[in-house]
């Protein structure tokens, strides 16, 4: 696409270098018709006989395309020939014509003898003054026709990444499935044949997770449903689950202000995700030890919430990168989370989410606005 846009200048440059060139040889020959105009027109002047009228008669009458206008010496029109045939009937019009000419190009003047003196004036003709814009329509032409190419390559290239994860999520799903399903099995044989064990309960919450995983592949491919809920609920069983499988040095601050609930309409297995990928990237930026603070703030119609870390910082080139799939600092990792999280943000719940601020060394904190509607 870059080579496209390039080619595209290289040809807008070259034809319009080439024609500015063409212009000015046309501009000179149209000079010497006028010169020429000029002397025809002196000769039907001075002459003395009919016989001597053909040929200066004959070349003014063959300039069928420079626009001229004749005055005496002051200035004051004695004919004109090649403007608008309807409104040369007009003085005005063709005053205001030889106003526009005098600024332009400088007269040709016909010694009359005796002290008088006759001029004329002219413009470029039609057919110059068309090819002096012609680069620049064809140059326009030219990036028209790669915008729309562009547009249809980004269009084929979203529908091919949508059914890549339409693919991928319901791989993922099958794959999944089975084996959660078995798991679920196994615990609650575990469950009523050792009721004692005390691991037996998180094992339980581990393999509810997985379901809970399988389901949220299960709804990627395809639009979910969204309802009514808690926001501040939802991202608090998320912490919660987080703070069990995570190093103590990490703190989660919750901050909602005094507001009992916050209702949205969402998807809470697609959201809860949200939530878990962007906390996971936190706490990979401050290598496991730091704060976390969740600021969830209602704006008219919109819901905000403010993911807020004390690591280690993004670039601020790669503000818009990070949600690009396949994009990751880490020596391992598919760069898929947050990839996911502006996917079941911006197209499953018509919110947005980005970098709202970053310090290197500081932190980051990244912003979700859903609305109410």
């Amino acid at each position: 696409m870059l080579f496209l846009f390039f080619f595209a200048i290289l040809a807008g440059t070259s034809s319009l270098v080439y024609t500015r060139n063409l212009v000015g040889i046309l501009k000179q020959e149209e000079r010497k018709k006028v010169e020429l105009w000029a002397e025809a027109t002196l000769l039907i002047i001075t002459a003395d006989s009919v016989e001597n009228i053909g040929f200066p008669s004959l070349i003014i009458e063959n300039n069928t395309t420079v626009p001229v206008i004749l005055t005496d010496g002051n200035d004051r029109i004695i004919a004109a020939k090649n403007f608008d045939e309807i409104r040369i009937s007009d003085p005005g019009y063709l005053q205001t014509e030889l106003s526009k000419i005098i600024k332009r190009n400088s007269p040709i003047e016909i010694d009359l003898g005796n002290n008088y003196i006759n001029r004329i004036y002219y413009k470029d003709s039609i057919i110059l003054t068309q090819l002096v814009y012609y680069p620049y329509v064809q140059l326009g032409i030219i990036l028209l026709f790669i915008m729309v190419a562009y547009l249809a390559l980004r269009a084929s290239r979203r529908a091919a990444d949508n059914q890549l994860w339409v693919s991928m999520s319901k791989e993922t799903a099958h794959q999944l499935g089975t084996p959660t399903s078995s798991l679920a099995g196994w615990v609650e044989i575990l469950n009523h044949k050792y009721p004692g064990i005390s691991l037996s309960g998180e094992i339980a919450l581990d393999v509810e997770r997985l379901e809970k995983i399988t389901n949220r592949f299960s709804g990627i491919g395809s639009k979910p449903s969204l309802k009514e809920d808690d926001i501040i609920d939802i991202i608090s069983r998320t912490v919660n689950y987080l703070k069990t499988r995570t190093s103590s040095k990490v703190v989660f601050n919750i901050d909602a202000g005094n507001t009992g609930k916050i209702m949205v309409p969402v998807n809470a297995a697609l959201f809860e995700w949200v939530i878990e990928n962007i906390s996971k990237n936190a706490i990979d930026a401050m290598e496991g030890e730091g704060e976390i603070t969740y600021r969830i703030i209602e704006s008219g119609k919109n819901v905000i919430t403010d993911i807020s870390d004390t690591g280690r910082g993004i670039p601020g080139k790669a503000f818009r990168k990070i949600f690009n799939p396949g994009y990751t600092t880490k020596s391992r990792g598919w760069g898929l989370g947050l990839s996911l999280a502006k996917r079941i943000v911006e197209e499953f719940h018509g919110g947005r989410i980005y970098v709202k601020s970053s310090e290197p060394g500081k932190g980051s904190c990244i912003r979700i606005v859903l609305n109410r509607d």
